[in-house]
């Protein structure tokens, strides 16, 4: 059975930092694509970043620069490093595991579609 376990979200003010982790566990294919998801209030869930087997990234323009997606492959565990926080970063934050595909689709529109395993979430809430 595959499960993700998100950690890491909390309440922080502008310009401040995170990390997210997302522990991974009972997946055991090789070949992978993992991304980070978020949903605001209101809004559909969207891809930031995406991260596959071969270390590819991908991210959104909207957050280039100051996240940073990373995994250790020892431990199972995926990052996700939030720099200079803005309020509109606030949202849950999901990760999400599919077979490999490419990594771009992840930030494209409908990027959620890609992905049938999803952790619950974690949030992130950020104050002006």
């Amino acid at each position: 059975q595959v499960q993700l376990a998100e950690s890491g979200g909390n309440s922080v003010q502008a310009g401040g930092s995170l990390r997210l982790s997302c522990e991974v566990s009972g997946w055991t294919d090789q070949s992978y694509c993992m991304g980070w998801l978020r949903q605001a209030p209101g809004k559909e869930r969207e891809g930031v970043a995406g991260i596959d087997s071969n270390g590819m990234t991908s991210y959104d323009d909207s957050v280039k620069g100051r996240f940073i997606s990373s995994k250790d492959n020892t431990k199972n565990i995926l990052y996700l490093q939030i720099n200079i926080l803005k309020p509109d970063n606030t949202a849950m934050y999901y990760c999400a595991v599919e077979r490999f595909r490419p990594v771009s689709l992840v930030v494209a529109i409908n990027g959620a579609d890609a992905f049938g395993y999803w952790g619950q979430g974690t949030q992130v809430t950020v104050s002006s």
